[in-house]
């Protein structure tokens, strides 16, 4: 064999003797390619699962606790949420005042309630809360202002909508800016100073867009009346992620005191209050979501490795078929270690086409599969890294035991060969 360079033995030769046998190239490389396609597939789908789960997590609010009216057990009784009077502004206040690991807490006062503008009504669901709400709750404004703490304190009749409620009173309007308008709630008049960003659907399906905000002194004596002064809801924000769960006993040894509550007689106090987290099932999502795709990611590696032994077999059938040729190789002058790099490039090369192709096949099928779920899929940049080097390593592992078979072989039995 004459001297080549290097780059001649792992690139000119292997693809000139590609080249000879494309079909069966082609075969070879699919395997790889199939095993690429659905690993990157399965990624891709994966990670817009868990990121879609993240936003929601992040949209839920900002390291919310979540104060509710009423126990899950009261005395032995299943009384459910908001099944009692028991939350005050004033325990609103003693949570903010002497809790430090809580930063912020707003009141809410919540029901349903019919609004009309002109000859439009819409059916919706109203939250009265303080300011701090849209912080705990990581709600911006998309249109207009919020209200202030001042007129928290003056019960002004003032309102944000949610989109939804904006299009279904304002989308025939000129501008489409509901902004100043004066709209009804239960006969009341009140003026609309903001639009609320759009949230989407809550992880349980609702949607959280089809609302009101005004001031929870506002919906104590204009919407609910009769003199009343107990919230549904305290939700307040914890200062760090890690003082969620502290915060919790803290704020229900607090509630417990106010509210003088004894133990029941299985020992655990009979709490007028319940606390959720609803990161926790979000947070499970995520979990669960990420267990599933590494599972998939491993069966779908299951082809990948199939792939590899495929071209292993093929390489071998060729070292088989080739033998007089590597015999008259040898015999003119040719190394091992050249007859090694020649084989082992061939492999590599099936092993890189079949990454590419897989790569771009596997993009296709992930857009696909999301477009078909109604998910948005966003690819990973660095699968556009790994998926080639995983197909190179395969090129690399499933085309080095031929290669070296090739390398070893006897050049006077390789000629003696028909």
């Amino acid at each position: 064999m004459p001297l080549a360079t290097t780059s001649e033995l792992f690139l000119r030769e292997p693809l000139r003797t590609l080249r000879r046998n494309v079909m069966r190239s082609s075969l070879s490389a699919l395997g790889v390619t199939i095993g690429i396609a659905a690993v990157v597939c399965v990624i891709a789908v994966g990670d817009s699962g868990t990121r879609h789960a993240e936003e929601q997590l992040f949209a839920l609010g900002d390291n919310l606790v979540w104060i509710e009216s009423g126990s899950r057990n009261v005395a032995g009784v299943r009384t459910g949420t908001h099944g009692d009077m028991s939350l005050t502004v004033e325990d609103a206040e003693a949570i903010q005042s002497q809790i430090p690991r809580i930063k912020a807490v707003s009141p809410q006062v919540d029901g349903g309630v019919g609004v009309m503008n002109g000859n439009k009504n819409w059916r919706t669901q109203y939250r009265g809360v303080s300011p701090s709400f849209l912080h705990v709750r990581r709600w911006t404004i998309a249109q207009g202002s919020a209200f202030t703490d001042a007129q928290v304190e003056q019960a002004s009749s003032v309102v944000l909508i949610g989109e939804t409620v904006r299009q279904q009173l304002f989308a025939e309007s000129s501008d489409g800016d509901p902004v100043g308008a004066v709209i009804r709630l239960d006969g009341g008049l009140y003026t609309v100073i903001g639009v609320l960003g759009a949230k989407g659907q809550a992880p349980n399906g609702r949607d959280q867009d089809d609302t009101l905000l005004l001031p929870y002194t506002t919906a104590l004596q204009r919407l609910r009346g009769g003199g009343s002064h107990w919230l549904d809801d305290i939700l307040c924000s914890a200062a760090t992620a890690d003082d969620v769960l502290p915060a919790i006993d803290q704020v229900s040894a607090l509630l417990r005191e106010r509210h003088v509550i004894q133990s029941g007689p299985t020992g655990e106090p009979d709490d007028d209050f319940n606390i959720r987290r609803p990161d926790e099932s979000i947070k499970a999502q995520i979990e669960a979501s990420q267990t599933l795709s590494d599972m998939l990611t491993g069966v779908a590696s299951i082809s990948l490795l199939i792939g590899g032994i495929g071209i292993m077999n093929v390489m071998l059938v060729s070292v088989a078929q080739r033998t007089r040729e590597i015999g008259l190789r040898l015999a003119v002058g040719a190394t091992e270690m050249n007859v090694l790099t020649q084989f082992l490039g061939e492999a590599i090369l099936l092993c890189s086409f079949g990454g590419v192709a897989g790569s771009g096949l596997g993009v296709v099928g992930a857009y696909a599969l999301g477009k078909s779920l109604g998910w948005p899929v966003n690819v990973p940049p660095q699968v556009f890294v790994v998926a080639p080097g995983v197909a190179l390593v395969v090129g690399v592992i499933s085309g080095l035991y031929p290669a070296w078979k090739a390398a070893r072989l006897d050049p006077i039995a390789g000629l003696r060969s028909e």
